[in-house]
């Protein structure tokens, strides 16, 4: 089924096309005519509360196709935004759908201990590839209306406002007038730097009378040929080969950086740093506080020097307040505001996602106060904060609230609530079943083993980190193949551990909340819950459902709840799974469906990648590999033993040896950050001493 919308922006480029080899069913259609009936009679809230493999993903794209609007999608984690941009990416090939979240590997915020008197600089890690995602999405905020954004938490941080980054792009035609040397220093001032031997994004080149520039937010380049002062022609090229791949009558150019302003602009933004810094020394000085008058005098002018030399400086924007011209207190303009007022807004599994929104800003204060205080920062420098929620819910307009478990707040705010009960595939709930805790491991061992005879997968939620760990170790100890999966992996590691479980390279994966809202796995055919009756946010009625759910795309689907007391949450799982079975079946023998396991392609987790805007491909790991490259596969990581440093298992494999050595520098760089220096340091001694032992 394929159906046209036209944009509803005269001269515009063509709308929102949805594309898609089926059509709503089950309770889809009623699902989306309300929301969408709700939003066009001036609804601002709306939820739409769907079981899991209801088919939330295709009702949420049927309801853009039909509203018309640009749509930003807030996801709570980045590895559900990975495959949320994948599936819209496929249901909308002809529009831009874009990917933005963190551009950081790592991330270490700058921070001071007045207790220690410790100061932590800023350490971080951008990952390139993700930064482009996200100049991606800018670029196609301002240059069509026909665009999705699947985004984290992050849109909710401060940009370089619309207008100013308006201001910086660079329109180019054939026929168009303007010298080369012209167009090099405009290049040049949003941040391009020349590079004739190295095309990557970011950089231009120079050959005689052809200038080819390489944008930050596209793996393709534009060649523009020049005749005199006029461009003869512009071309789409392949950055690698070189080769043209097609006429462009025009293009428009972003900045090369999200923290770009034209020079007039810096220069008036430094004078206002000054003024700030004038006023705050003399209130410490006032105040008797020499040393912390000392430290932001020294930091502050060297800023400022890089700033009127070089037009930036590390940590520019702890001054976007004072750059911009922003008065103090005023929120920051962030990615909600290139989309201009008028767009949707869905919040995907927002009994989660608002939490986290909600809870940004108090954090972040925190930290840059106590910098403040020590004068290590300018008062402004709390002025490039997130949004706090209310600000967030007043620069929203319409919002779909996506969730099988709304929070109080979602209901509380609503006029409507669509439900999607029904499955597409006929599936039911899956069974829960609860067994005791006495013996569980064991009974789960034998359980994970039989479904793996059978070609299932297993899922396994525990209530740590190191549960996790330890227990994928004992499950490999015993002959099974096991992996743990929680959030010491990245993003992209998180993706690639997730493909391997589903194209079958181990049969079980034990998590902590990771494996509980949105994952896409038809394969899974049993979820574990061990200790189910300890009471808490991770076995709370919400955790206890979205986890079940896990395994509702299966037709041999089982959950299996490890508990001895029926708790008021278990209680809540097996009323709510049979009243929702009970349902389902009835329509099912209404219609004469038999249910049948949901079918998804591997290689959807995350879209292939070419020009933003065209089917663009996974962005590759922290360390430029492509996503797929082995990685996190060892069965059997390193352990410490009761005593001795951390080691290697026996003869690992040279992948393994570096896998190994990957861990153990991420764990050192958590405990910096936890401010566990002691257990830094020895790790650190732990991590050079197997390098040299193996020569690398």
């Amino acid at each position: 089924m394929e159906t046209r919308f036209e944009n509803e922006r005269a001269g515009g480029p063509a709308g929102f096309r949805l594309s898609a080899p089926f059509a709503p069913m089950g309770d889809q259609p009623e699902a989306i005519d309300a929301i969408c009936r709700g939003f066009e009679r001036g609804a601002t809230r709306e939820i739409l509360r769907g079981v899991t493999g209801s088919g939330k993903t295709f009702t949420m794209a049927n309801v853009i196709a039909r509203l018309q609007k640009p749509t930003l999608v807030i996801s709570h984690n980045k590895t559900l935004a990975a495959q949320l941009y994948a599936e819209l990416k496929g249901f909308f090939p002809d529009n831009a759908v874009e990917y933005f979240i963190s551009y950081y590997d790592y991330y270490q915020p700058e921070a001071y201990i007045p207790q220690t008197d410790t100061y932590i600089e800023k350490d971080a890690a951008i990952n390139e590839d993700l930064e482009r995602f996200r100049l991606a999405a800018s670029h196609a905020l301002l240059g069509r209306r026909d665009t999705i954004i699947v985004a984290s938490v992050s849109c909710i941080y401060g940009l370089l406002s619309p207008e100013d980054y308006r201001g910086l792009m660079i329109s180019l035609r054939e026929g168009q007038e303007i010298a080369r040397e012209a167009l090099m220093a405009q290049l040049t001032e949003i941040q391009y730097t020349r590079n004739d031997y190295e095309p990557k994004p970011g950089v231009f080149r120079v050959r005689g009378d052809v200038l080819d520039i390489f944008p930050s937010y596209s793996t393709e380049g534009i060649r523009v040929s020049f005749f005199g002062d006029e461009i003869e022609s512009l071309k789409a090229i392949n950055a690698v080969t070189g080769r043209v791949s097609g006429a462009m009558p025009s293009c428009l150019l972003s900045p090369a950086k999200q923290f770009v302003m034209p020079k007039s602009q810096l220069m008036g933004g430094v004078a206002r740093i000054k003024e700030e810094l004038r006023e705050r020394l003399a209130e410490l000085d006032r105040d008797g506080r020499l040393l912390e008058a000392q430290r932001l005098r020294q930091r502050t002018e060297y800023d400022l020097a890089m700033l009127a030399e070089m037009g930036y400086c590390t940590g520019i924007e702890n001054y976007s307040a004072p750059l911009a011209g922003r008065a103090p207190g005023l929120p920051p303009p962030t990615l909600i505001d290139y989309f201009g007022g008028d767009f949707l807004c869905i919040i995907d599994e927002s009994h989660v996602t608002l939490p986290q929104i909600r809870a940004m800003y108090n954090g972040d204060q925190a930290r840059k106060q106590i910098l403040v205080d020590n004068g290590f920062r300018l008062p402004s420098a709390k002025d490039n904060r997130p949004l706090t929620f209310q600000e967030f819910d007043e620069r929203v307009g319409r919002i779909l609230y996506v969730s099988a478990t709304p929070g109080p707040h979602e209901r509380a705010v609503s006029a409507l609530t669509a439900e999607q009960v029904i499955r597409p595939t006929g599936l039911l709930d899956p069974v829960v079943e609860v067994r005791p805790l006495a013996g569980q491991v064991d009974d789960l061992i034998e359980e994970i083993r039989a479904n793996a005879e059978r070609g299932g997968r297993t899922l396994v939620a525990a209530l740590t980190k190191r549960a996790c760990e330890d227990l994928s170790q004992y499950l490999a100890d015993v002959g099974l193949r096991a992996e743990w999966l929680h959030s010491d992996l990245d993003a992209i590691a998180r993706v690639d551990v997730l493909g391997r479980l589903r194209r079958g390279d181990f049969d079980a994966l034990i998590g902590v909340n990771l494996l509980r809202e949105g994952l896409d796995l038809p394969e899974v055919t049993r979820v574990a819950i061990l200790d189910a009756d300890k009471e808490g946010f991770l076995r709370s009625e919400t955790s206890l459902i979205q986890t079940a759910g896990r395994c509702a795309r299966n037709v041999e689907g089982k959950v299996i709840l490890y508990a001895d007391a029926e708790t008021p949450a278990i209680k809540a799982v097996l009323d709510v799974t049979r009243a929702h079975r009970a349902k389902q079946q009835a329509y099912n023998d209404a219609h004469g469906i038999v249910p049948r396991t949901a079918r998804r392609a591997i290689n959807e987790d995350l879209a292939a990648e070419g020009t933003p805007g065209a089917a663009a491909p996974a962005p590759p790991d922290e360390r430029g590999r492509p996503r797929g490259h082995a990685r996190h596969r060892l069965v059997n990581p390193p352990r410490r033993q009761a005593a001795g440093p951390l080691v290697a298992e026996p003869g690992p494999a040279r992948e393994d040896l570096l896998e190994a050595l990957d861990r153990l520098e991420r764990e050192m760089r958590q405990a910096a950050e936890a401010l566990e220096f002691e257990r830094a340091a020895l790790l650190r001694d732990e991590l050079r001493a197997l390098r040299r032992e193996h020569g690398l």
